[in-house]
Formats: C-alpha cells, sequence, structure tokens
C-alpha cells in the first residue's frame, strides 16, 4: 500500500511533467524560425556600426604581424570581455585567440585593447578571418568579422 502512495504521489507526477514539457518543447520547435539555444552568449548579433576593426590590412606578408584595435561606440558596452580570434577561411580552424578581460572604457570612446592591442604573425600562406567579439557583463554580446591574407 506504501508503494502505490509512493509512486501516486512523488513518481507519477514527475513522469507526467517530463511528458508534458517534451511535448510542449516539440511542438514550441516546430514553428518557423524556431531553434533551441542552450547558450546565451552563442546567439551573438553584429553590428558593424557599433563595434570596429582598426588597422586591419587585406592583405600581410608571412613575416608581418597583424595587429588591430578595436572601437566600440555602441555605450551599452561600457565594460566587458573583449576576446579576438583568427580562424582558418572555410576550415574554421582556430589560429589563434586573444581574450582581453575587464575592459572598461564608460564614456570615453578609446580603443580596445585598452593599453595594448592584438598583434600575431601568421606564417602560413593562405586566407584568414578574424572575429573580435566583445561580451558585456550582463552576457549581452557583439561581433564583427574581417577577412585578411598572407602572403
Amino acid at each position: 500500500m506504501v508503494n502505490r502512495k509512493v509512486f501516486l504521489v512523488f513518481i507519477l507526477p514527475v513522469i507526467f511533467s517530463i511528458l508534458f514539457g517534451s511535448v510542449v518543447m516539440a511542438d514550441v520547435l516546430q514553428e518557423p524560425n524556431r531553434e533551441l539555444n542552450m547558450w546565451p552568449m552563442s546567439g551573438a548579433s553584429s553590428h558593424d556600426a557599433s563595434i570596429g576593426i582598426i588597422g586591419l590590412s587585406s592583405q600581410y606578408s608571412i613575416s608581418e604581424p597583424v595587429s588591430i584595435n578595436i572601437k566600440i561606440s555602441d555605450t551599452s558596452f561600457d565594460c566587458g570581455d573583449l576576446y579576438v580570434t583568427i580562424y582558418s577561411s572555410g576550415k574554421n580552424d582556430v589560429i589563434t585567440q586573444g581574450g582581453f578581460f575587464d575592459q572598461c572604457f564608460g564614456n570615453t570612446s578609446t580603443l580596445l585593447p585598452i593599453g595594448n592591442s592584438f598583434s600575431q604573425v601568421i606564417d602560413v600562406p593562405g586566407s584568414y578571418e578574424i572575429v573580435a567579439e566583445m561580451v558585456s557583463k550582463e552576457l549581452k554580446n557583439i561581433s564583427i568579422r574581417g577577412v585578411f591574407t598572407v602572403k
């Protein structure tokens, strides 16, 4: 008798909750333009007007460093973490990545990273993509992409 009460009070509601939640989630995901996004940071929005790459050339030689700075004009991103990643174009292989944490600049229009710059020598000829992403303390993010070649 006790086992039946435990089943009815504790286990049966859990089973119904999982089934009901699965049905609702499946129905929602069937709607057009819906997707399951478990990581809020991966939904990066790109606002080319509010973030820019300063100093990126379209072509570099093997011995020349790729040196850039980032300019952000969106006032909601006055403090956060800056990530700069270089990918092998078309392959999505990460060549190098730089993280600059706690980049707080308030209302001044300064170049990021503060007191520093992203600089990397790439010694393999080819086409590359550079992505700069600023993640605010509220986990909102903006990003921009650029393409360059190394000869």
